[in-house]
């Protein structure tokens, strides 16, 4: 029975009040575009068998008439409504299109002006970044029905209708929806060490030396991200090009560095023969591509201390037999972080996302050269992550993914396969709608969260099968080629809303037992199922997202929907970014190990300080962050960046030291990258200025 309190779901997910009168008059006018006339009781008999109560989507209703007007015989009729439809739903797209546009082109910036997934890291708005927003709509459609349909042929269609469902209800979501390639991932080089470009599609040759590895590099890293929707990390890069070095200079190099190495009228030095290099490499890739929707490529890179090295790459051999050499390679990894820290008071160079990996042990970091060194660059103001670990069975390849290393062995095909791993897909859950909606309709929480992550693990298989058909149609050479392992890729379980989540249920947001009990129960539900579902051959981890865009319309779509939200952007981190009471060491307590123990996929504390601390500081906070099992962070202090005279200072100021404007901007993390604050989405600038950054003592 249909009654005045019965709201059906609109196109655009809102809710109204069903109109009977709107549903008679379209039978109506699709008989009169026959040439016929629907009496009452012709309406009343097609209605009879239309099925409408709470949450009916508009879509549906109209299918039930479709289906409504065939089993009455209105044949003709049936094909009217039908053409009708289509026609209407073309006209709403075009002005749906029209209206975005002319909405792109007012916003502020790219990432404000994107309807689907706002990027800081698009910096220009132009016409090549709209012509890459507009078919995103068209996008999400098609990988929804490849994937529903995919669903329905391995669990049915109640499942498929279900993961819809919970969709468009936004107990889940779909990251990079808008891009039908797989998300990120950690590359190991070697097959292009080997053959060239040639087997992903490019036409370049092997590397021969050290001018052909740069240029040839700056090819492949392209060629590589335009063929994945999220990162590209290179862990090898400095070891290969160490190699390219110490075969035109020799094994003992850096011993003199200052030496003459350019005939040329250059007369230029070993040393600045290679940050030339550096320079071409780093600013090469840090140009917006079309291919990339007119942002950089996001790329990273790995250091390694000592032991880390020596676990990765202790077999490692280059196609000429030799191997890596630890004492030239360690001093070519201090100097790129040394210049790039520099280069980046000249220019606004976001990529590579930097991660030192350093082996923990008792409290300290085991190699003590490398703790030093890592505090020392810290405290000149670079900004990069620490991933910490106890042994080399993982490695953190992105701005927080961290994924366990399945075979650090090493084959002429494959290179280092440790390197070689990421992320397939990611499918995140909303815990803050979840568990609210749980509790508000009577039931335990935790039965109702296992139903969602049950599905969601169903889903992601079905996501693999598809991923799989495109490979075996030759559609991921990236697979084929040998620079990714489909085996060593993750599917991965995002979480958000899980600080919103533990504030609804009244728990406190700091290192309490009650909201570590509530964290371990959360997550512990997540690892539980990726457990019961990893095979051989497919890989499950759970990770606290980046949630630069989600973050924000998590809240939005729940304070619509009547949950308590607490905040305009969801948390992405254990703690409460605004939060002026906790120290620097709570939140390192917060992101260890009794927290992150099921997040097997990673989490990053973003460490937010006014100012530098000293090297000594640093190195005790390494030693506290070893000591709590905290093993991915970062220490984030705005750089001011003025808009007069470009300078940049890795200080937070309130005017340019230079020229003494007060027309500054600041470079700081989104979440993962840094970026002008003045690039970010307005929403995500809203977030940033309620940033608690922590006063230095």
């Amino acid at each position: 029975m249909i009654n005045s309190e019965t709201f059906i779901v609109k196109r655009d997910g809102k809710k109204e009040a069903f109109s009977l009168d709107k549903i008679k008059n379209a039978i109506s006018k699709a008989f009169l575009s026959v040439g016929s006339f629907a009496t009452q009781d012709v309406i009343t008999n097609i209605l009879s068998r239309v099925s409408i109560s709470d949450g009916t989507s508009v879509e549906d209703i109209q299918n039930q008439v479709e289906v409504a007007l065939m089993a009455e015989h209105y044949y003709s009729v049936a094909k009217a409504f039908m053409l009708y439809r289509q026609k209407h739903l073309e006209d709403r797209e075009v002005r749906d299109k029209l209206r975005f546009l002319m909405d792109y082109c007012d916003a502020s910036n790219p990432a404000t002006g994107s309807k689907y997934d706002a990027n800081a890291n698009v910096e220009n708005k132009n016409i090549a970044t709209l012509i890459g927003e507009l078919p995103k709509s068209n996008f999400i459609r098609l990988n929804r029905r490849l994937l529903t349909d995919r669903l329905k042929d391995m669990y049915g269609k109640e499942l498929s209708d279900r993961y819809i469902d919970l969709l468009n209800q936004h107990f889940i979501y779909k990251n990079d929806e808008t891009n039908l390639a797989n998300y990120c991932a950690s590359i190991t080089m070697y097959p292009w060490l080997i053959s060239g470009t040639a087997s992903i599609g490019g036409n370049s040759t092997a590397p021969t030396n050290l001018k052909s590895f740069c240029g040839g590099f700056i090819n492949m890293v392209f060629i590589v991200s335009s063929m994945l929707s999220g990162a590209c990390a290179t862990p090898e890069f400095l070891m290969y090009m160490n190699y390219f070095i110490e075969k035109e200079y020799g094994e003992d190099y850096y011993k003199h560095p200052e030496q003459l190495a350019d005939l040329s009228s250059k007369q230029r030095t070993i040393d600045k023969i290679i940050t030339d290099c550096f320079e071409q490499i780093v600013y090469s890739i840090n140009q917006p591509t079309g291919a990339r929707n007119f942002q950089a490529v996001f790329w990273n890179v790995a250091y390694y201390d000592q032991y880390y090295f020596n676990s990765l790459f202790e077999h490692f051999v280059f196609p000429d037999g030799n191997a890596p050499h630890w004492e030239s390679l360690s001093w070519l990894q201090k100097r790129f972080m040394k210049w790039f820290n520099k280069e980046r008071t000249k220019a606004v160079l976001t990529f590579p996302v930097e991660t030192m990996a350093l082996l923990t042990k008792d409290g300290d970091v085991l190699d003590k050269e490398y703790g030093d060194f890592t505090a020392e660059m810290y405290a000149e103001g670079h900004s990069f992550f620490t991933y910490m670990s106890d042994n080399a069975d993982s490695l953190s390849s992105c701005c927080r993914l961290r994924n366990e290393i399945q075979d650090n062995g090493f084959s002429y095909t494959l290179g280092a396969g440790g390197v070689s791993t990421g992320s397939k897909s990611v499918l995140t859950i909303n815990l803050n709608r979840c568990i609210q909606h749980a509790v508000k309709s009577g039931l335990l929480y935790h039965f109702f969260l296992e139903e969602v992550v049950d599905l969601v693990h169903k889903v992601q298989l079905a996501y693999n099968e598809n991923l799989k058909n495109l490979q075996s149609k030759g559609m991921l050479p990236l697979f084929d080629a040998g620079y990714i392992n489909m085996g060593r890729q993750y599917l991965t379980i995002g979480v958000n809303g899980l600080v919103e989540a533990a504030q609804f249920m009244g728990i406190e947001i700091n290192d309490n037992p009650k909201y570590e009990a509530f964290v371990q129960e959360i997550l512990g539900i997540v690892e539980k199922y990726n457990k019961k579902y990893r095979t051989k051959d497919i890989l499950f981890n759970c990770e606290m997202i980046p949630a630069e865009n989600v973050g924000v319309k998590h809240a939005k779509w729940d304070k619509e929907a009547g949950f308590q939200t607490f905040r305009e952007c969801y948390n992405s981190y254990f703690y409460i970014v605004e939060d002026e009471s906790l120290n620097v060491i709570d939140k390192f307590r917060m992101h260890g190990h009794r927290y992150i123990e099921h997040l097997t996929g990673g989490s990053a504390l973003h460490m937010n300080l006014e100012e530098h601390l000293s090297k000594e500081q640093y190195r005790q906070l390494l030693r506290v962050a070893a000591t709590e099992g905290c093993n991915y962070f970062t220490f984030n202090i705005p750089n001011t960046v003025c808009n007069e005279c470009n300078h940049i200072d890795k200080r937070y100021l309130k005017e340019c030291p230079e020229c003494h404007s007060q027309n500054v901007d600041y470079l700081t993390r989104v979440i993962g990258y840094m970026k002008r604050i003045s690039n970010f989405s307005q929403a995500r600038q809203k977030e940033a200025a309620r940033r608690y950054y922590a006063e230095v003592h």
